[in-house]
């Protein structure tokens, strides 16, 4: 038995309790500061408020304040489960808490921008932490499908871990190891983090077109729009396979569970898809946060935001080949500079976009 510390109470670190607890181990869920209802809800009956299920039987939940207190010698595994936009806040707790190397397992997903170019969080957060504290910590990353109420339940899930060290990579499997969460290797640790990424970006496309069937008017059969929403689907994989290779990653992930597997499930719900619905539906961006999500973090969009200046500099620079990333500026225009979704047909599915 190992002890797991997870910063982040979140849905999707909260989840990986269940397949942690079911490998036998001693979990310490730690929540941000912006957790504090969960930690409570939590230590009074289990039940954590947004999963809507008892969290297993080994879990015991604390503050961020006690997040160092949770690490001891037996700690083998850190599990990275904050948003995206608080990774640089769980640097920072980190590099306060560590005492030694302990192995970092992050289901956080996004791009920093560094200059020019775009870095994947985890060598972002392993360059940080070893800048700061000297200790170079191994990191995992976690890319596929897992909707996180599902795993909560058990339901069978198949995810990829991406690591530079295959043998920090083995252990994070041995550590997860559960019958319901099927984990494979990867070395392609730049592929799988792009995917991660870029399906939220993506699935703001997918997801328009719910809002494009509503806004339009019903057909005599009452036909819907799976063709329009299956080739936006396409496009999108085929364009995340352009970019995981241009950031020094591999293509395949794009067509595997990082990205087609991930960027599927994705589409089936959430809050990128009910954000692209609204695109769908004529709203701009900051018409549609604000009058309708304006308490949800949509992950898609804050790439879009955080990296987009980097992107289209990329793109200028011919660094990305812009002219094989139409949905990519598509996407861009609308959340960037609030634009109307314009989807550019013409533009789509053509040998040179990298489409099979």
């Amino acid at each position: 038995m190992a002890r797991v510390a997870i910063l982040g109470a979140g849905v999707m670190g909260s989840a990986m309790t269940v397949p942690l607890a079911a490998a036998g181990h001693e979990i310490a869920l730690v929540g941000t500061h912006l957790d504090e209802e969960i930690v409570r809800s939590v230590a009074a009956d289990g039940v954590h408020p947004k999963l809507k299920v008892a969290l297993p039987g080994r879990v015991t939940p604390h503050p961020w304040t006690a997040f160092a207190q949770t690490l001891d010698e037996r700690t083998e595994c850190i599990v990275l489960g904050v948003s995206s936009a608080g990774v640089e806040w769980a640097i920072d707790r980190l590099c306060e808490a560590l005492p030694r190397p302990i192995p970092l397992l992050m289901v956080t997903k996004g791009m920093q921008p560094l200059g020019e170019t775009l870095q994947s969080f985890p060598p972002f957060v392993a360059g940080s932490i070893e800048a700061r504290t000297g200790h170079a910590v191994p990191v995992t990353a976690i890319g596929g499908p897992c909707i996180a109420g599902e795993l909560a339940v058990e339901r069978e899930t198949s995810v990829v871990f991406a690591g530079e060290d295959e043998q920090a990579v083995a252990r994070a499997i041995g550590l997860t190891e559960a019958p319901f969460y099927h984990a494979r290797p990867s070395g392609d640790v730049v592929g799988t983090e792009v995917c991660a990424a870029f399906k939220n970006f993506y699935a703001l496309a997918v997801g328009a077109a719910a809002g494009l069937l509503e806004s339009s008017a019903p057909a005599a059969n009452a036909a819907g729009m799976h063709n329009l929403s299956a080739s936006l689907f396409a496009q999108a994989v085929a364009e995340m396979a352009i970019l995981a290779e241009a950031c020094g990653g591999r293509r395949e992930s794009a067509f595997g569970l990082p990205g087609a597997g991930d960027l599927y499930v994705t589409c089936q719900a959430g809050r990128n898809s009910r954000m692209g619905r609204l695109l769908g539906l004529g709203l701009s961006y900051e018409e549609g946060k604000l009058g309708h999500m304006a308490d949800d973090t949509v992950e898609g969009a804050e790439l879009a935001l955080t990296a987009g200046p980097t992107l289209r500099v990329m793109m200028a620079a011919g660094t990305l080949p812009a002219e094989r990333l139409p949905l990519a500026r598509a996407i861009l225009d609308a959340i960037c500079d609030d634009r109307p979704l314009i989807l550019p047909w013409a533009t789509f599915h053509r040998a040179e976009a990298g489409a099979a």
